[in-house]
This record gives C-alpha cells, sequence and structure tokens, in this order.
C-alpha cells in the first residue's frame, strides 16, 4: 500500500486541509497517517509513537472534522497529565479550529475555579483539563455535564493510567456517556495500556511503531562519569563548554526535585547564565512566562523537574543533560525526547555517578542501544569547583530563608487532606476507581 501523500489522501476536509498548510502541516507523519482515517470511521484508538511524532494533530484533526459535522457543546474532552501539556493541546486545538469559531475551555489548577465555571457553563466544543482540577468542577457542578460527549482522549494515556490519578478519572470517566469514541495517546505503550487495549477498549485501532529502540536515530547519547559530590561543577562546565561552541542553542536540564531545581536555577543565575527553572511548586502563571521565554530564546536554559519531560513541544532544543538518571527508565526517554525533533539532530547527556551504572543499564537495555561516554576535559571542573560549590550553597541557604520546605510541606498537608476527603467520597455507593474496582474502570473505559 503506498503511503499517504497529504491530507487530502486521510479523508480531511478541504477547509482543514487548508488550516493545516497555515500552521504549518504539510505532509502526514506515521502515526497521522494510520490514526485520522481510523478515528474519522468511528473506532477506539490506541496510538504510540515516539516523542515529536505529531500525536497532537493525530486526534485533534479527526476531532475537529467530526464537530465541523455536527457541531454541539460539550463535543470532546481531552485529559493530560501537566498543565504545560494542557496549554499546549490548548493552542494546537485553537490553531486548527479557528475556522469553526471554536470554542474551548482549558481546564487546570493554578487558574480562577470561578472562570473557569463560567466558561463550563457556555458549553465549550472542548473541554482540555488535568484530571484533578475537571474533578473538582464535577463534584461542585450545577450548570454543565458531558453526557452528550462524542470523544474521550487522553493523552500521555500511560501517565495518567496510574494509581496517583485513579479517583479523579474515575469520577470524570463515571459522568461520560456510554456511547462514545475513546482515544489514547502515548510515546510509549505501556502494560497498564496493553490491558485496557484487550479488556476495556471496543475493538481499538492499534498504532504502534515497531521498533525497540525508543527514540530517534537524530539524538546523540551520552554520559559522563562524574563524582556525586562533585556534579553540579561537572553541570556548569558542560553547559559553559556547550554554549561556548553553540551560542544560539537552547538547552534543558532535567533534575529529580522541585528544590534542587530551584537551587541550580539561582546558583546557575549567579555564574551568569541565562536560565531559569520549571517545577510543580512555582506559580502557574510563572510556569508559563519561564516557557515563554525559552521558546522565545529570551533565556538559553531551562532546569526542569519532569513536568517539563513530556509532550511539551520545543522544537529548537539542542540539548538535554540529566542531572540525575531517572529510576523509571521511560522517564528517560521522555527526557531525551526534548531534543532532536523534527529529524534535527541533538545531544542528551547523563551525569552518572557510581550508584547510576545499574540505572544507565536498565535504560541501555529497554532502548537497544549503548549510551556512549561524552568527550569531557575534567580539568575544567577542577578550576571551577569552588566557585560553583559557593553559588549552590548560597542558593541553598536563601532557600532555607524563603522557607521553601516549609511551603512544600504544606502543599503536602493540602493533597493529603484532599485525598483523605477522596477515599471517604470512594466509600460511598458511587466508587467507580481503586485497587478493588479494576473491572469497574474497564468498563468505563469502555464506554
Amino acid at each position: 500500500m503506498e503511503p499517504a501523500k497529504s491530507f487530502l489522501d486521510l479523508g480531511l476536509h478541504e477547509w482543514l486541509i487548508k488550516q493545516c498548510e497555515i500552521v504549518g502541516l504539510k505532509k502526514p507523519t506515521p502515526v497521522q497517517e494510520q490514526c485520522i482515517p481510523a478515528i474519522l470511521a468511528g473506532r477506539d484508538c490506541i496510538g504510540c509513537a515516539k516523542t515529536g511524532s505529531g500525536k497532537t494533530a493525530a486526534f485533534s484533526l479527526p476531532i475537529l472534522q467530526k464537530l465541523s459535522e455536527d457541531p454541539y457543546g460539550i463535543f470532546a474532552v481531552v485529559l493530560t497529565p501537566t498543565r504545560e501539556l494542557a496549554h499546549q493541546i490548548h493552542e494546537q486545538f485553537r490553531a486548527l479550529g479557528k475556522p469553526l469559531g471554536l470554542r474551548l475551555s482549558l481546564i487546570i489548577g493554578g487558574m480562577s475555579l470561578l472562570d473557569q465555571g463560567a466558561e463550563l457553563s457556555h458549553k465549550p466544543h472542548v473541554i482540555i483539563a488535568t484530571p484533578g482540577r475537571l474533578a473538582d468542577h464535577i463534584r461542585s457542578n450545577t450548570s454543565f455535564n458531558m453526557k452528550k460527549a462524542k470523544f474521550l482522549v487522553m493523552d500521555e494515556a500511560d501517565r495518567l493510567l496510574v494509581s496517583s490519578f485513579s479517583a479523579d478519572l474515575g469520577l470524570i470517566l463515571g459522568i461520560l456517556p456510554e456511547k462514545r469514541q475513546t482515544l489514547m495517546f502515548s510515546a510509549t505503550m505501556s502494560e497498564t495500556l496493553e490491558q485496557v487495549k484487550s479488556s476495556a477498549m471496543s475493538d481499538p485501532f492499534i498504532f504502534r511503531i515497531e521498533s525497540r529502540i525508543a527514540t530517534v536515530d537524530e539524538l546523540d547519547q551520552r554520559y559522563v562519569l562524574t563524582p556525586a559530590a562533585v556534579k553540579d561543577a561537572y553541570l556548569v562546565n558542560i553547559l559553559q563548554d556547550f554554549l561556548e561552541k553553540h551560542d544560539r542553542s537552547l538547552i534543558m536540564v532535567f533534575v529529580k526535585t522541585c528544590k534542587l531545581c530551584q537551587i541550580l536555577t539561582l546558583a546557575l543565575q549567579d555564574l551568569g547564565f541565562n536560565c531559569n527553572g520549571l517545577h510543580s511548586m512555582m506559580k502557574q502563571k510563572e510556569r508559563l512566562a519561564a516557557l515563554a521565554r525559552f521558546k522565545s530564546h529570551s533565556i538559553k536554559i531551562l532546569i526542569s523537574t519532569d513536568v517539563g519531560s513530556r509532550g511539551l513541544d520545543i522544537p529548537k532544543v539542542d540539548l538535554v543533560v540529566n542531572h540525575n538518571v531517572p529510576t523509571v527508565s521511560k522517564d528517560y526517554i521522555h527526557r531525551v525526547g526534548r531534543t532532536a525533533r523534527a529529524n534535527k539532530p541533538g545531544l542528551a547527556i547523563s551525569l552518572v555517578t557510581q550508584f547510576d551504572v545499574r540505572l544507565v543499564h536498565a535504560i541501555e537495555d529497554l532502548m537497544g542501544v549503548k549510551v556512549a561516554e561524552y568527550p569531557f576535559d575534567e580539568e575544567l571542573v577542577q578550576a571551577s569547583l569552588n566557585e560553583v560549590e559557593l553559588a549552590v550553597r548560597q542558593a541553598g541557604i536563601k532557600l532555607d530563608e524563603e522557607d521553601f520546605d516549609e511551603r512544600r510541606l504544606i502543599n503536602k498537608r493540602k493533597d493529603a487532606i484532599l485525598r483523605e476527603w477522596e477515599a471517604g467520597e470512594e466509600e460511598k455507593p458511587t466508587q467507580t476507581l481503586g485497587n478493588s474496582s479494576k473491572t469497574k474502570r474497564n468498563k468505563q473505559l469502555k464506554r
């Protein structure tokens, strides 16, 4: 069978093809080529493809076409695990659906509940939401319902189908109609997705790139062996060396915790680097501002926790540095997927201590490739060691003075109280999710 050469071959309407051209989508990617016709034909769909392969357009285009044929609100509900990814999906829907006069509602934390409630009461065509915030609206809802929704989309589905989202997801699934199309997309096929495929969906169309290598060929993957005590000095010198050779490049640095993200951001700024942080303890407007500055090249380095590792489309990132090696190998794939996008080359460097060797081997086994050592002059580290250590120590002191840990504990207490409340709600007859109700969850997904 000849591959599709244009969006017209996929059965899309002319107005939508023209809009694709306007936003720069000239030729369908494999995931779009295979999934769009299946979704237009009314089938459930599971799409698993490498990051940067165009999965958002693979579900947004057929949804917009179906909406144009029978417009009403609320037509589609799109769930995603992070606020940043929700914003990105929102922007793509808005760009592609502009000729329709598309009504969108972005339902995420960090924004006004009242304003969001007013939006929902006006029946937007498409709701794009994180599960927690949408569940909050459902619990307090008096003015909207989703009983006529035609589509449920779960983007980064492997991340959504975990226990931390189960209560909120169960509440959402419980009020969606039985007759709907369920679309799940992810960069990796998890065991949970395999279970859903076999027990909770109605003869889904499945697209999965059969390749053991989970990253693109254009990605150069390297490691640097470093003693744990001087890892920050290694990071600083790798960044300095790379920027001297590629002064227009963008760099993402992934770290393990919010506090470390904040410390490294302050320390690097003190050392003269043009950078910002991105983590879940920042206010939403600060997170969006940091992303916007990074995308516009106003800053060159973005220090991020794993909140920035999934789905974000920043096409010009040239280097990804893993300050820590992820304990979950698939998290590594999502991190390094921020570079080498759209067939452009990219470099990923992981700082590996003596405690991380086992984790690196697990990543190599998952990908089916070996990570090579990055050539690096260690004498540079010795020359700057004291300066870097001082900057990091002063940043830590500043955070302590600002009661950063206390704010984190307050947020944890709030989360614990909410979980206790949800647990009480789940004990009622409306219970839909949890370890004892997997069958109910599967039935809901099958709807």
